[in-house]
């Protein structure tokens, strides 16, 4: 495996609270490839995880913000390049939450103060990043946005319920602030479709065991992993990547280009 490939960049982590988050597994894994870097997660979240844990492990700052709040996002950007001597390199945008879901409620049944919660926290707040990264001119030329989504953006999966039209809007942002930023300094924004993931977050969505077996059946590759998504997420954040901007890559084992897999024919026909 490549070495180094983050030495001397620097970043924002958005969204780690435990062992199981793809963003604590990106925290390790830019540690270990030289980059410095602040970790961020609403006050709340804070005190659920074991941030300070991650924190100490890899030697990074705790800044917390609510990424739905510009103050707190213009603060911590501020101190973010202050802390760690200069701009920035690379910033994961890692949060989503359903307030729907959380409450039991269908798809069918929304309750629109909770879809609005949940579309500001998981969609919008990619966009008061951004747009807080480039009003204050956080970013160092050729740097990389990456933000986590899923393939409920494209194809229908019931029980996902309002977050798929959150990833929906989520990748839209990537390519209409990846135009933007791209054309002043080269930056690149782009989303990750990552396979079911056994997550906190993810783990608390209706019927996701049997949905995690059944993706890891239909992909050639199986499920990827989280600690495989995280090596993902180093890959875009490196100079490896120049070119790659406004996508959303799908990192899913195959899983999006499947129609059907012999594996399912024969759990149907057993």
């Amino acid at each position: 495996m490549l070495k180094n490939l983050l030495k001397n960049k620097k970043g924002i982590i958005f969204g780690a609270l435990d062992e199981k988050s793809i963003a604590w597994k990106v925290a390790e894994n830019a540690s270990l490839q030289g980059a410095s870097f602040v970790l961020s997660n609403a006050p709340i979240a804070l005190r659920m995880g074991k941030i300070e844990e991650l924190s100490k492990k890899t030697n990074s700052s705790i800044i917390p913000a609510d990424a739905t709040n510009i103050e707190d996002l213009d603060k911590l950007f501020k101190e973010s390049v202050s802390k760690l001597g200069g701009k920035l390199d690379f910033v994961l945008h890692s949060i989503g939450m359903s307030v729907n879901v959380r409450k039991g409620r269908d798809y069918t049944d929304q309750n629109y103060d909770f879809t609005i919660k949940g579309f500001d926290v998981s969609a919008l707040s990619f966009h008061k990043v951004l747009q807080t990264a480039w009003k204050n001119d956080s970013m160092n030329d050729f740097g990389s946005i990456v933000a986590l989504s899923y393939i409920a953006a494209q194809k229908t999966f019931p029980d996902y319920n309002d977050m798929a039209e959150n990833k929906a809007y989520l990748e839209s942002i990537a390519r209409s602030f990846g135009y933007h930023f791209g054309n002043r300094n080269k930056v690149r924004v782009n989303t990750i479709s990552q396979s079911p993931t056994m997550t906190t977050a993810g783990s608390g969505v209706k019927g996701f065991d049997t949905f995690f077996d059944y993706a890891n059946k239909m992909s050639p590759l199986g499920n990827a992993s989280a600690e495989d998504c995280a090596n993902f997420c180093i890959a875009l954040f490196s100079d490896l990547t120049k070119s790659i901007t406004m996508q959303n890559l799908f990192h899913d084992g195959g899983f999006s280009n499947t129609g059907i897999s012999e594996q399912v024919i024969k759990d149907l026909t057993s």
